[in-house]
């Protein structure tokens, strides 16, 4: 069997600096980690990792506790993001799914202390205030796409659907759209709320009075089971005589349904109708013709970045009351062009 000292005589270091590079601690330098890393793919070495947790009292594991994330489009990129971030950092991951069950949550909650694990990201699925079912058990935690409601005190990290949502208006202003329909989301989500207010602040700071706006309600009811109005609702916004010359969606799957409403009235995207969206769900994003302009939620950043908030909280390093936001830029693709 390869041990850590075969490792070490091969790289030309200590067992310790084997020892550091394995746990993924600080102060080494890049080449010896390269030649560490080398010795071990030659050598086929495994780390003991039940060993290495005795040693270091700390099992090298972290949890990601979700909500129904693997329903919704591209959330999965957060998962992948932590995934990344612990394969290059020696970390394991452990994935519940509690289906938005709150005695399901609470049961993961005491397997995950159950396995000492060093932390936990409480993923959420959709841009939204939470209340972790954490109980008694106290396990270094970061809210990822989410962050706590009042009276609760975590650190965490979630998308800027506000400054995303002023972006993207901002870009149809610049582009001279003056008259602009809107189909909100579900009033339900914090992300629709946010990116309605951004696209009202937007039009009122560029002087464009509320009488050219339009804006309409795409989808209402228990969220994952809404009612879906936004076909019938473009249809009713392009259909009149005066229509707006830009319309903003939601979310790329409702300007999808724009898409179709345009073209059953005979309208050409970007010729005859601006259409933006929301997410840079690629699917619909560059599957229209022409595609989707949008803005992007940065899924993936979240579960990388995320992550590492929960590292330096385990080290001791971070802090409970961390707000980190990151920025969801506008991508600006083929269906979104100036007045003609």
């Amino acid at each position: 069997m390869v041990s850590i000292k075969d490792v070490a005589r091969v790289a030309g270091v200590s067992d310790k600096t084997v020892s550091r590079v394995v746990n993924g601690e600080p102060n080494v330098t890049a080449d010896t980690i390269e030649k560490v890393k080398l010795a071990i793919a030659d050598l086929g070495y495994i780390p003991n990792l039940a060993a290495r947790s005795i040693r270091s009292n700390r099992s090298y594991t972290i949890g990601i506790v979700t909500d129904f994330i693997s329903t919704t489009p591209y959330s999965g990129d957060i998962v992948r993001g932590v995934q990344d971030w612990a394969s290059a950092n020696g970390r394991t991951v452990l994935l519940a799914n509690t289906d938005g069950d709150p005695v399901r949550e609470a049961n993961v909650w005491r397997t995950f202390k159950a396995h000492r694990l060093d932390g936990v990201l409480h993923v959420a699925m959709y841009h939204r205030t939470v209340a972790p079912a954490a109980g008694e058990v106290s396990i270094p935690t970061v809210l990822v796409n989410s962050h706590a409601e009042d009276g609760y005190d975590y650190p965490s990290i979630e998308p800027d659907d506000f400054g995303g949502s002023y972006a993207l208006t901002e870009h149809l202003i610049a582009l001279g759209h003056r008259r602009i329909g809107y189909i909100r989301l579900n009033p339900l989500l914090l992300g629709a709320n946010q990116r309605l207010d951004a696209f009202l602040a937007a039009t009122r700071a560029a002087g464009i009075p509320e009488a050219d706006l339009v804006i309409r309600l795409g989808m209402e009811g228990p969220i994952g089971r809404e009612a879906n109005y936004v076909y019938q609702q473009a249809l009713e916004i392009l259909a009149v005589p005066d229509r707006p010359t830009a319309l903003v969606c939601g979310n790329d799957e409702m300007a999808l349904q724009a898409y179709l409403a345009a073209l059953s009235l005979g309208l050409r995207v970007p010729d005859n109708l601006t259409i933006v969206g929301f997410d840079d769900f690629r699917t619909v994003s560059l599957g229209l013709k022409p595609e989707l302009t949008t803005a992007a939620l940065p899924y993936y950043e979240l579960g990388r970045q995320g992550a590492d908030m929960l590292d330096q909280l385990i080290q001791g390093k971070g802090s409970k009351q961390e707000r980190r936001v990151l920025a969801c830029p506008v991508v600006v693709r083929g269906s979104s062009a100036a007045i003609r």
